[in-house]
């Protein structure tokens, strides 16, 4: 009587075969998960830099530190500062908020708000870019509302 033993368990072939699957799976996730970020990191600065920019005309308006307010958005970061300009400004009252290197901003550069009426000093554009080429644009017109 011949007897045979049966080994419980996964040849190397069957293990190989299993990772492979699991690793083309999570490339796969990987991928699909990066314009997804990139679009909530879209949203999330610009969300942030609208916060900024309403802050920055409430304080104007408030004539907080008879000043004064506006925002600088530059390709890092972007900084609520007290002053007639960035390059003027009192730093201390700096508040300063990175931006993803996954985003390129674009348009205006600086925007201030006139103390008491918080009438802004310039009107235009913002734009947020992904890698991607998603975009978000932040309109600023004459009366100081904000547009997105």
């Amino acid at each position: 009587m011949k007897h045979r033993s049966h080994a419980n368990g996964f040849t190397l072939l069957e293990l190989m075969l299993a990772i492979a699957i699991i690793a083309i799976i999570a490339m796969g996730a990987i991928t699909l998960d990066i314009p997804a970020q990139q679009r909530n990191d879209l949203d999330t600065v610009r969300n942030s830099i609208i916060q900024t920019l309403h802050s920055a005309r409430t304080k104007a308006r408030a004539v907080d530190g008879d000043a004064p307010w506006g925002v600088s958005i530059k390709q890092s970061t972007f900084v609520l500062f007290k002053g007639t300009s960035y390059a003027s400004r009192d730093a201390s009252y700096d508040e300063t908020t990175d931006i993803p290197q996954t985003l390129t901003p674009s348009g205006l550069g600086e925007l201030t708000f006139a103390k008491r009426t918080g009438d802004p000093a310039q009107t235009g554009s913002i734009t947020l870019t992904s890698k991607t080429n998603e975009q978000r644009t932040i309109t600023i017109n004459a009366k100081g509302m904000i547009d997105y």
